[in-house]
């Protein structure tokens, strides 16, 4: 039985139609499938949780058709990652994930592999935890209260999370993806975030025990791919499979400097520039002055002071 997890908004609303073709090839197969259409914010997350808590014989093969967001939902849900295989059809306007699987580009190809339900590869996952300030609540919960998300392909704090945030609160990325310019959402509002980002200084804490301290940090962000925001190639070698992320951060620079160093990331080459950072690591911990927003794989729901990033070695089981 495929459980098919289906985001009909994506790709500015052809999420079902794309769906109905795929179906098809089911059909023509002869398989057994679900499936069902995501109905907003957080139902992928409740309906991977229901499905994958059941106990069962065989493992859960769950096969989710929508954007970096949708998949990151639905990891948020699996309660049992050793009994739950994945199958990824990316149809969003980043697709950051997928961006260095070299997935093939025809949709019907990737199908044909998730089909077959036969274990493909392991995946690195990335786990934050921090004390928030929700955006519905506008108020600081006890810090005694930790909270944690999954994330598969990069989570930040700062510029970059704040790029998220306004991306998704604004409309922009809604009315892009509808004209077809998705790719150009966070481009289009990176330069404004960072000429008004704030002055605020961070402490970064590695697993070997140094403290980076920043009088003002820019962005940070803890990459297990490659590619966070449309195709910011932070982490150009990072390993999907070590039980590592690269950490890459900016600050102590001038804001030109970094409009500077932004078209270099496309091409995965802007270490070199002063005030850039990079450490791989399997834990961080980052302390700021004030709560700044946070992303996971692009999608904002919190303010934090205090957050911590570990990896979580092969623990993602794909059937593409």
């Amino acid at each position: 039985m495929y459980y098919c997890i289906v985001n009909p908004s994506a790709r500015s609303g052809k999420g079902k139609e794309i769906w109905e073709k795929l179906e098809k090839k089911f059909d023509e197969k002869g398989l057994k499938y679900q499936a069902v259409f995501t109905k907003g914010p957080g139902h992928a997350t409740r309906l991977a949780k229901n499905l994958t808590a059941k106990v069962s014989k065989t493992p859960i093969k769950l096969v989710v058709l929508g954007g970096d967001g949708t998949l990151n939902e639905v990891i948020n849900g699996i309660q049992d990652f050793e009994n739950t295989l994945v199958g990824y059809i990316p149809i969003g306007s980043s697709n950051d994930f997928a961006r260095d699987l070299s997935y093939p580009d025809k949709i019907d190809d990737l199908v044909d592999k998730i089909i077959k339900g036969q274990l493909v590869r392991t995946l690195d996952l990335g786990k934050l935890t921090y004390n928030s300030m929700s955006r519905e609540t506008s108020r600081l919960h006890d810090d005694k209260i930790a909270v944690t998300r999954i994330f598969d392909v990069s989570s930040g704090i700062g510029f970059d999370a704040a790029v998220c945030e306004q991306a998704l609160s604004s409309g922009t990325k809604n009315f892009l993806n509808r004209i077809g310019l998705g790719k150009l959402t966070y481009g289009s509002i990176a330069i404004k975030q960072l000429f008004g980002a704030q002055k605020v200084p961070c402490d970064i804490i590695l697993d070997n025990g140094e403290t980076i301290h920043l009088k003002r940090f820019i962005f940070i962000a803890a990459m297990i791919h490659h590619y966070e925001g449309g195709g910011f190639n932070f982490a150009p070698k990072a390993d999907l499979t070590d039980g590592k992320f690269d950490l890459v951060y900016a600050g102590d620079m001038p804001v030109v400097r970094m409009l500077y160093a932004l078209p270099f990331s496309f091409f995965g080459n802007f270490y070199w520039i002063k005030g850039i950072g990079h450490h791989i690591v399997q834990k961080v911990t980052i302390k700021t002055d004030k709560p700044m927003w946070v992303h996971t794989d692009g999608e904002v729901s919190v303010k934090s002071d205090h957050i911590t990033w570990e990896c979580l070695q092969n623990k993602l089981q794909m059937m593409n």
